[in-house]
């Protein structure tokens, strides 16, 4: 294993083995879309250690960020669980989402918004660093072909 922080290790069962069929069914998995969900980056948005090499796993979380990025403003059904007053707990909350939905709707628009320019803003950071990395690469490239050819 590559620099494991955790080491299990079990006489008569293969980790390495083990290992390989996971990281092989996660491929698959990722191949497929099975991870192409907003869930998911929200599991990774505390894995930010995972995002100092792997260009890949930055494409990932950039879509999944842009697809959770923005808060859903839509209605939902107003329900009481209580046996009791049912109805009147209903008209009561409806009657205070009426009273604040102008609020609320200002507020979710505005965070929406900011929502969007800070990935955009993500997103134009990350393209203009690979766009750097790649021009670093080919100087890099050319300079290791001209110190080849020297004698």
């Amino acid at each position: 294993m590559e620099d494991a922080i955790l080491s299990v290790s079990t006489p008569g069962v293969d980790a390495a083995a083990l290992v390989a069929s996971i990281r092989e069914s996660v491929a698959k998995k990722a191949a497929a879309g099975a991870y192409d969900d907003a869930r998911v980056a929200v599991a990774e948005r505390t894995n930010l250690l995972a995002l100092q090499g792997d260009g890949d796993f930055m494409e990932f979380f950039l879509h999944s960020l842009r697809q959770s990025v923005f808060v859903d403003i839509g209605d939902i059904e107003i329900q009481e669980k209580r046996r009791f007053f049912t109805g009147f707990f209903v008209k009561l909350k409806k009657g205070i989402w009426a009273l604040l939905r102008f609020y609320t709707y200002r507020l979710w628009s505005q965070q929406n918004q900011t929502n969007g320019i800070l990935v955009t803003a993500l997103e134009g950071l990350w393209e203009k660093s690979k766009a750097r990395e790649a021009e670093l690469v080919k100087r890099i490239e050319a300079l290791e072909k001209r110190l080849d050819g020297r004698p």
